[in-house]
C-alpha cells in the first residue's frame, strides 16, 4: 500500500548562511537555538525534531542525535542544542504529522459539541492498534498491550479512554513518521574555543623587546616582559612576522626605498638566505626559544598568536626553488605588491589560481600546520582579502578540521561585502571599520549591524583602536583622553579587542599632515619604549581588563544592546549575560576635550524593574555604589574618566531585610 504524501513545510531556518552555504558561528558548550517555520493544511498537530552529528575532527564523528523542538507562536519552532567540543557539526529538521493527538484533538471538539462518535471511534481504535504494530516491534511489551486494550475500549464506545494523558504519552512513543518530512539541507555549525569570541590582545614586536634602540632585540628579552603583559590583564600575545627579512629591495625607516645598511627592514618581506616562513629570524633567536617563549606565554594564562603572511621577500628560498609559483612578466621580471600611491618593491605575490596553485596551496597549508605543531593555536592573517577567496575556503576547512581549536583573525580592512566574505569561509574574527567610527550615531549603527543576526551569526568583529599601519586622526588630536576612551569602547563594545604595543603609553606621532601612519614606524625599525613615560594609561588598560574578567557579559558577543542618552556625545548601552546573572550598564563620552553630563534612560522594563522601584548600581571603575530609582539617571563623564560602567545589584524585598544578587 502506498503511504500518504507529505503535506508539510519547513522554512526560514536559522542559523543558516547564505542556504547554508557556510558554517553559523559558535562556542563549544555554548546553547545553540534552531529555529524554523513548521506548518502544513488544516488543523493536524505537528512534531518537529533537529537532527545533528558531528562532522569533523573526523576521530570525533558521530551518529545522528535528535532533540525535540518547541512550538512557539505562528508557526515558528525551536531547540536549543548544545555542542560538546570544537569541530564542525551539521544539523537538519525533521517533521511529522502526531496522528494520535490529532485524532484527539479532533475528537474532544465533536464529544464537546455533542456530537455521535461511534465512528470516529472506530477510527481511533484502527490507529492504535497501528501504534501497537509499532509498540510491538520496538518495544516495550507493555506498551503494545496498553495500546491494544484502548483500541477495544473504544470499539466499546468509551470515548473518555482516547482522551487518557497515560495513552497519549504512550503514544507519543511510538509516531507514524512515514509520511516525515526532512528538510532538504543540512547547515553546518562551527564551534569554535572560547578565544574565537572573547580576548585582550597585545600586540608586541619581538624586536624592539630589548628597550635599547640600539639592540635588536631576541625573543628572550620578549619572554621577560611577559610578566608585564600578563600583569595588564591581556590573553593574546600577538607577534607580527618572525622569519628571516629579505634583503633585497629592502626598505629604510619611514618605508625609504633606500635602506641603510643598519636598517632592519619591514617583518612583512618575508624570506631570505637563512630561510622562509618556516624559519626564524636568527637575531631573534632559534626555533627552541621561540618554543620557550609560547610555554612562557601559556604558564602566565596567554596564548600566543602568529602573523600570517603568505608574501615574499624577493630573496625567499621559494623564488629560487619554485619560480613557477610566481607571475612573470614578459621580460622575466616578477612584479612586485601595489597598492598605489603605496608600493611594496620588497615583497612580491604568489600567482595564486595559476597552473601550479595546488601546490602553492599545500604548501601554505604546511606553513600553518609547522607553527601549530611548534605550540601556535591563533593566527592573525595579513590582508586575506588580497588572496583568492577559494584558497581561504580550503585553508581554514583543511586546518580547522584537523585542528579545531585553532583561530584565524582576518586582517581586512576592505569593502563590507569582502569582509563579510572571509568571515563566511571560516575566519573566527574579523577586523573592523571601529578604528573610523567617531559619532554616536555611526558607532550604534555599526555595533549593531555586527553584534546582531545575521552578520553575527558569522563574522565577530575584534575591535583595534590603532594597528602599526594606522594611527587615526582622533587619537593623533586628543591625547592621553582619546586613548582612554577608544579603550573604553573597544574593550566594551565586544567581546575581543587589542591593542598594539605603545598603546598604553599614548605613544605616536603622525607621519605628516593629513596622514593616518606614524612617523618612525616600527615596521621598520627598532623602537625603545620606556614603560614608566609620564602621562601612560596602564592602569586604566589593568583596569578595563580585569573588569572584562570578573564580569561574563563582557566575554559574550551578541549581548550588546544600546539605550537612549541625551546628546550626541555620549554612547550608552548594556551587555546581560546569557546566564542573566550579570547585566551591565555602560556610558563612554565621545569628547575628549570637555566633560559631558548626559541624561540616560535606563531599560527598566529589560532589567525587570518596576518604575518605582530601588535598585543599586556599582560603578566597576571608581568602586562607586549608588542607589537609582525610576527610569532616569545622569553621568558625568570627564577627559580623565571618559567611561561608567554600572553593575546591576538588584534589591528585593524578603520580610524584614533586603537581599541582592550580583
Amino acid at each position: 500500500m502506498e503511504s500518504r504524501a507529505p503535506g508539510i513545510l519547513i522554512e526560514s531556518v536559522e542559523p543558516e548562511i547564505d542556504g547554508g552555504r557556510f558554517p553559523a558561528k559558535r562556542l563549544a558548550g555554548e546553547p545553540v537555538t534552531i529555529l524554523a517555520d513548521v506548518y502544513k493544511d488544516g488543523h493536524d498537530v505537528l512534531r518537529a525534531h533537529v537532527h545533528w552529528r558531528q562532522l569533523a575532527p573526523a576521530a570525533e564523528q558521530t551518529d545522528w542525535r535528535s532533540i525535540p523542538m518547541r512550538e512557539l507562536p505562528n508557526d515558528r519552532w525551536a531547540a536549543q542544542l548544545t555542542l560538546p567540543r570544537p569541530g564542525r557539526y551539521a544539523f537538519t529538521i525533521e517533521a511529522w504529522t502526531d496522528a494520535w493527538a490529532s485524532f484527539t484533538q479532533e475528537l474532544e471538539r465533536k464529544v464537546k459539541a455533542g456530537w455521535d462518535v461511534k465512528s470516529e471511534l472506530s477510527e481511533g481504535a484502527a490507529l492504535l492498534e497501528a501504534f501497537a504494530e509499532r509498540a510491538a516491534k520496538a518495544g516495550p511489551a507493555e506498551d503494545a498491550r496498553a495500546l491494544r486494550d484502548a483500541a477495544r475500549a473504544m470499539k466499546d464506545g468509551a470515548a473518555s479512554r482516547a482522551m487518557d494523558p497515560a495513552l497519549q504519552e504512550i503514544a507519543a512513543r511510538h509516531p507514524d513518521r512515514s509520511a516525515a518530512v526532512r528538510y532538504d539541507r543540512a547547515p553546518e555549525l562551527l564551534a569554535e574555543p572560547p578565544l574565537a569570541e572573547a580576548g585582550a590582545w597585545y600586540e608586541l614586536f619581538p624586536r624592539s623587546a630589548s628597550r635599547d634602540p640600539a639592540r635588536h632585540g631576541t625573543f628572550r628579552d620578549a619572554e621577560s616582559l611577559l610578566p608585564e603583559i600578563a600583569a595588564m590583564g591581556f590573553d593574546v600575545v600577538y607577534l607580527p612576522p618572525i622569519h628571516p627579512i629579505g634583503r633585497a629591495a629592502r626598505k629604510g625607516k619611514n618605508n625609504a626605498r633606500a635602506a641603510q645598511p643598519d636598517d632592519v627592514g619591514s617583518p612583512w618581506a618575508i624570506g631570505a638566505s637563512e630561510g622562509g616562513h618556516k624559519a626564524v629570524h636568527p637575531r631573534l633567536g632559534t626555533l627552541e626559544d621561540f618554543r620557550r617563549f609560547v610555554r612562557r606565554a601559556n604558564e602566565l594564562g596567554m596564548e600566543v598568536a602568529l602573523d600570517l603572511a603568505f608574501q615574499c621577500a624577493p630573496d625567499h628560498p621559494y623564488l629560487r626553488e619554485h619560480p613557477e609559483w610566481f607571475l612573470h612578466r614578459p621580460d622575466g621580471t616578477i612584479k612586485h605588491a601595489e597598492n598605489p600611491p603605496k608600493r611594496y618593491e620588497d615583497i612580491v605575490n604568489f600567482d595564486w589560481l595559476g597552473p601550479h596553485h595546488r601546490a602553492v596551496w599545500s604548501e601554505l597549508r604546511s606553513v600553518v600546520l609547522f607553527w601549530i605543531d611548534q605550540g601556535v593555536r591563533i593566527f592573525r592573517v595579513d590582508n586575506p582579502h588580497t588572496k583568492p577567496v577559494p584558497f581561504w575556503a580550503w585553508l581554514l576547512r583543511e586546518v580547522k578540521d584537523l585542528h579545531p581549536a585553532a583561530v584565524f583573525l582576518s586582517e581586512a580592512f576592505t569593502r563590507p561585502k569582502m569582509m563579510k566574505q572571509l568571515a563566511k569561509v571560516g575566519f573566527s574574527q574579523s577586523y573592523t571599520y571601529f578604528t573610523w567610527r567617531n559619532f554616536k550615531q555611526e558607532l550604534q549603527d555599526y555595533l549593531e549591524e555586527i553584534t546582531t543576526a545575521p552578520v553575527a551569526d558569522y563574522l565577530r568583529g575584534n575591535l583595534w583602536p590603532s594597528t602599526p599601519d594606522i594611527f587615526p586622526a582622533f587619537l593623533q588630536s586628543g591625547g592621553p583622553p582619546a586613548f582612554k576612551l577608544r579603550l573604553a569602547l573597544a574593550a566594551t563594545l565586544s567581546s575581543c579587542y587589542g591593542i598594539y604595543s605603545g598603546y598604553e603609553l599614548c605613544e605616536g606621532r603622525p607621519l605628516g599632515p593629513g596622514l593616518e601612519e606614524y612617523l618612525d614606524s616600527e615596521k621598520y625599525q627598532l623602537v625603545a619604549r620606556d614603560p614608566e613615560r609620564p602621562g601612560h594609561i596602564r592602569d586604566y588598560v589593568i583596569a578595563l581588563n580585569r573588569i572584562r574578567r570578573e564580569n561574563a557579559a563582557l566575554r559574550e558577543y551578541r549581548n550588546l544592546r544600546f539605550h537612549h542618552a541625551g546628546g550626541d556625545r555620549v554612547l550608552f548601552y548594556g551587555k546581560r549575560s546569557a546566564d542573566g546573572l550579570n547585566h551591565l550598564l555602560i556610558a563612554v563620552s565621545l569628547d575628549p576635550f570637555a566633560a559631558q553630563e548626559a541624561v540616560l534612560e535606563v531599560p527598566l522594563e529589560q532589567l525587570g524593574i518596576g518604575p518605582e522601584e530601588s535598585y543599586q548600581v556599582h560603578e566597576l571603575l571608581s568602586g562607586r555604589r549608588s542607589f537609582w530609582r525610576g527610569r532616569w539617571a545622569t553621568a558625568t563623564l570627564t577627559p580623565e574618566q571618559p567611561a561608567a560602567i554600572w553593575r546591576l545589584l538588584r534589591f528585593q524585598k524578603r520580610e524584614n531585610d533586603f537581599d541582592y544578587y550580583l
